[in-house]
């Protein structure tokens, strides 16, 4: 597989180039036709490496792509995951390089050249390694087992329309596993995998005073301001040990063990180089917890954005009608994510004050997931990864969210294998992405190994 992958690695790069050119943003509709652009690309390139029955089916959303290779009923199925669609580049200004113009540049984690672009790691150059690697499996003595691949369009926005083409499309897509890149490693001297994802509930709220905006200076200390109550209730939901305040929020979550606690604190983690590489003097968070557990473990309540009033060049003295914020709590077992956003929205009206109204729109969620270490699943990608690092990778609890991963669990009925190859560093969702050349090429070299070894471990049946 060596020989192949380094006779092709050129080609395989420029593929990927060509594929980060495409501007997939599924949030925004007026990308709607570079969205469907992926998806016959991704159709084109799994014509090209030998997969069969490919279909790019429509949703009433972004389409998904589905592709396969049979190779024998007796024999495991694999379910490849992956998204096509990224996240928005906003803020254009704050990118070295256009976001969708690929180059490659060192940095001090990528020594070798990282190619940045958004979607470079999240997650198109992550979802090409799959594509890649079937391709090196089938020119290096073919591929072990059945494989399927099912590569959708909506994760950004919350894969509005996955759970209902899994079920109505269950039969096509049965597996015994499903195989996933959208995590990342420790470093790239230190592999691990992903056994553990928090939940997510994301909401929007609308604050509005006034009928109409207002002169500051006439109505300033008469009226309640918007976005002076939003940032009031804002920062109400900390108290000072950083403890979200909203009744009930804490109820069913499950504290870890001593031991458990410990194990995820056993990971490699360099405070000072943390904050050195964040820019920041200190950590900040919930009392009691490290930034390990903070971070993975732990649930969060974060604003991702917050907007009123005037924002443009120079100055307006105007008194806002609305205020909007978006917020994002990241959850842990076992809270659900329906029953945080009502938590959420009542306490959220219930601390307005006088002279607001209060409007919550919940958005996209997910729940919570653990996965075992004691699978043969599990196994399988640690072996792998052992083969192609030198080392057993660390199996870590990751602080982002795939929803998709409980929902595959609960229709199919199989587990999931977080087998990422990026790093927390390749600064997803934010200005100037980038996905390291070694991790693109170390991912094509253990995906197969993968194939094999857990081919290998069920025919034992360990």
């Amino acid at each position: 597989m060596q020989q192949y992958l380094k006779k092709n690695k050129d080609r395989f790069l420029s593929e990927l180039m060509e594929f980060l050119k495409i501007p997939s943003i599924s949030a925004d509709p007026r990308y709607k036709k570079d969205v469907a652009r992926a998806a016959d690309f991704l159709e084109n390139e799994m014509k090209n490496v030998g997969l069969t029955n490919i279909k790019v089916y429509p949703t009433d959303g972004h389409p998904i792509v589905y592709a396969e290779k049979l190779v024998d009923p007796k024999l495991p199925t694999i379910l490849i995951y992956g998204h096509y669609d990224v996240q928005p580049p906003d803020p254009l200004d704050l990118w070295d390089s256009p976001p969708f113009e690929p180059v490659i540049k060192k940095t001090k984690n990528h020594p070798d050249g990282a190619i940045f672009a958004r979607g470079s790691c999240d997650d198109k150059g992550q979802l090409y390694m799959h594509v890649k690697a079937f391709e090196v499996m089938q020119n290096e003595g073919g591929v072990p087992c059945n494989v399927k691949f099912m590569i959708e369009g909506e994760e950004e926005v919350g894969s509005d329309n996955l759970e209902k083409f899994c079920k109505k499309h269950s039969k096509m897509l049965a597996c015994d596993v499903v195989l996933l890149s959208d995590t990342s490693i420790i470093d790239n001297k230190t592999p691990s995998v992903t056994v553990g994802l928090r939940g997510l509930s994301y909401v929007e709220v609308e604050v509005t005073g006034p009928n109409r905006d207002l002169h500051s200076g006439v109505y300033g200390g008469g009226v309640t301001n918007p976005v002076n109550a939003l940032c009031d209730m804002i920062a109400s939901l900390h108290d000072l040990n950083g403890h979200i305040t909203i009744p009930g929020f804490y109820k069913e979550v499950i504290e870890l063990s001593t031991k458990d606690r410990k194990f995820v604190n056993s990971a490699p983690f360099d405070l000072k180089a943390y904050q050195k590489e964040l820019g920041i003097e200190s950590v900040n968070g919930e009392s009691g917890y490290t930034t390990l557990e903070r971070t993975s473990t732990r649930p969060t309540l974060d604003v991702n954005g917050i907007w009123g009033g005037y924002i443009g060049e120079g100055a307006k003295t105007v008194l806002p009608s609305k205020a909007y914020a978006k917020i994002s709590m990241r959850l842990v077992p076992d809270q659900h994510p329906d029953k945080i956003t009502k938590l959420f929205t009542d306490h959220f009206k219930k601390i307005a004050p006088k002279g607001v109204k209060v409007k919550v729109t919940p958005h996209h969620g997910g729940f919570p997931a653990v996965t075992p270490t004691n699978t043969i699943e599990y196994k399988a990608a640690s072996l792998a990864m052992k083969d192609t690092f030198g080392k057993e990778p660390i199996p870590v609890r990751g602080g982002g969210s795939i929803p998709i991963v409980s929902m595959f669990e609960k229709v199919f009925g199989v587990k999931s294998v977080l087998m990422g190859f990026g790093l927390d560093t390749d600064d997803i969702h934010s200005p100037n992405e980038h996905y390291g050349l070694f991790n693109f090429y170390k991912g094509i070299e253990t995906i197969p190994l993968f194939y094999k070894h857990y081919t290998a471990l069920r025919s034992k049946g360990k």
